[in-house]
């Protein structure tokens, strides 16, 4: 699924159903998006557990009654445990800005997390990638969202995938770029790669679609 640039559409959120695992399992949540949604899945009534290389620096940050999982995406070993229960698993992590080939490591990650969701019996994988057509000329970034989105797919759990543009919200890293080139140059020379049309979000647009 594509993310629209408009709307509040979605403006209620499913509470767990009766008889059926109230446990989601978040990864990202030291992130923009993923730190936003994790109080507004508590506030809709779903436990939450959330998996952190470094749980003693997400711990204090986190609500009253949120778990918090050692793992990593690149150790497929240390999923099991996280997986355990899970209804259904938020994948809101990507590998831009780590040490090495991040195609490479996306790769990786897609699919301990996929294979360790079918093997716990997760029924749901929802996955926020990146809006684009897929054309050779794609950016490697976006390419590698979109291969992010196969992979998860490929091993059988059911997977809802957003793809969405820039998101625009307080504190979001495309916003204040934005903010600080307006606030200190009145002019500039841009290049032409300025002129490629985007189709913005707005951060509470996207988590609306994520909690439904």
């Amino acid at each position: 699924m594509q993310s629209l640039a408009q709307g509040n559409v979605l403006n209620t959120s499913p509470a767990p159903e009766d008889g059926v695992s109230n446990l989601v399992l978040l990864t990202g949540a030291t992130g923009y998006v993923g730190g936003r949604l994790l109080p507004l899945l508590v506030e809709d009534g779903w436990r939450v557990r959330c998996l952190a290389r470094r749980p003693e620096h997400l711990r204090p940050r986190v609500p009253a009654g949120v778990e918090v999982v050692q793992g990593d995406l690149l150790d497929a070993a240390s999923l099991s445990a996280a997986m355990r229960g899970v209804q259904a698993a938020f994948y809101l992590v990507h590998s831009m800005g780590a040490t090495g080939d991040f195609e490479t490591q996306d790769r990786l990650a897609a699919d301990n997390f996929a294979a360790a969701a079918r093997a716990a019996g997760v029924q749901r994988i929802i996955y926020l990638g990146g809006l684009g057509e897929d054309q050779p000329e794609l950016s490697a970034h976006l390419r590698s969202r979109h291969e992010v989105g196969q992979r998860l797919r490929a091993h059988g759990v059911p997977v809802i995938e957003f793809r969405a543009s820039i998101i625009i919200g307080s504190g979001s890293l495309s916003f204040e770029m934005i903010r600080a080139l307006v606030e200190r140059l009145p002019v500039m020379l841009t290049p032409r790669w300025v002129n490629v049309a985007a189709q913005p979000i707005a951060i509470g647009d996207v988590l609306a679609y994520l909690r439904a």
